[in-house]
């Protein structure tokens, strides 16, 4: 039996922390007002456009990255309400939340099949995450020391892609400070095959990273499959690795979204004719509302 990581020992309920979550809302004021900001990507040529969202309370504060999947930031210029929920929950957790929109950015829609503009994201994503980190770490609010990073789906295979030894997309040299902790709900390329050349500067099966790495993930998941997602982790785990799974059985892709009915996204059909599922799997999404911010909290906080 996996011996039960420390950080896992909180006691509040998901169920608990979100009343107490939206009764803050209401009282409180627990986010400010979203404020859009640009910076540079490390790539050279992208000027970022990402939202900005800080907490109540006496700064300087730590602060968490959150990279967006394949379908972009949201419709329509807006925010998905997965990214919206999430902010909510960190910023009432004391954390800085800076929400990134790589796709929008570069003027790109979705990315989400074989495009030229996919393998674009996979390449300069990662440089896109480290310009956060540069720009998270020259404001005076921030604690430049205590900074994390989220994604999801096609973000949370960039997380793979950044948080790696040897990613193409930290700077040389590199940062003072690095990202502390790293989280991943269903993760794209998630294989030992994709987590290596060209993206990567490793070959495959010398993947490894300092760097705590948490991934969520749903059995049921027929978008970004478990079973190679797992061998891959548990692979690192074996050789010593900071990194762990958490696997929610039965749960498809996007199981973390607010409300979300289980449906089919024909349009993003994978090889072989597989229609990818989505949908909300309470009990999933409540472990996970609860594990992702004491993970954050044990490295960016305690």
């Amino acid at each position: 039996m996996t011996a039960r990581p420390e950080w896992a020992s909180s006691q509040i309920s998901a169920a608990a922390f979100v009343a107490a979550l939206a009764f803050g809302c209401a009282g409180q004021g627990i986010v400010s007002a979203e404020e859009r900001v640009r910076f540079p990507s490390l790539d050279a040529e992208t000027a970022l456009t990402a939202f900005l969202f800080k907490p109540s309370g006496q700064p300087p504060f730590p602060a968490i990255v959150l990279l967006h999947g394949c379908s972009g930031l949201g419709p329509g210029g807006g925010i998905a309400a997965t990214y919206s929920a999430w902010t909510r929950v960190l910023t009432a957790r004391g954390y800085v939340v800076l929400l990134v929109d790589s796709a929008g950015s570069r003027g790109f829609g979705e990315t989400c099949g074989r495009s030229s503009s996919r393998t674009v994201m996979y390449r300069d994503r990662p440089k896109d995450a480290y310009g956060a980190l540069t720009f998270l770490q020259v404001q005076s609010f921030v604690q430049s020391d205590r900074i994390g990073l989220l994604g999801w789906s096609q973000g949370g295979g960039i997380v793979l892609l950044s948080v790696v030894t040897e990613s193409i997309g930290r700077p040389r040299p590199p940062p003072l400070y690095d990202f502390k902790a790293a989280a991943a709900f269903y993760p794209s390329a998630c294989s030992a095959e994709r987590q290596s050349e060209p993206y990567t500067k490793v070959t495959t099966g010398s993947w490894k990273t300092e760097i705590p790495l948490l991934v969520l993930q749903g059995t049921a998941d027929n978008w970004t499959p478990a079973a190679p997602c797992a061998a891959f982790i548990d692979g690192l785990r074996q050789r010593g690795q900071p990194v762990e799974i958490r696997l929610y059985p039965g749960a498809l892709h996007s199981f973390d979204a607010p409300n979300l009915a289980r449906r089919e996204r024909p349009r993003n059909r994978k090889p072989g004719g597989v229609v990818p599922l989505v949908g909300t799997d309470p009990a999933a999404r409540e472990d996970a509302l609860r594990r992702v911010p004491a993970f954050f909290d044990h490295y960016l906080i305690d």
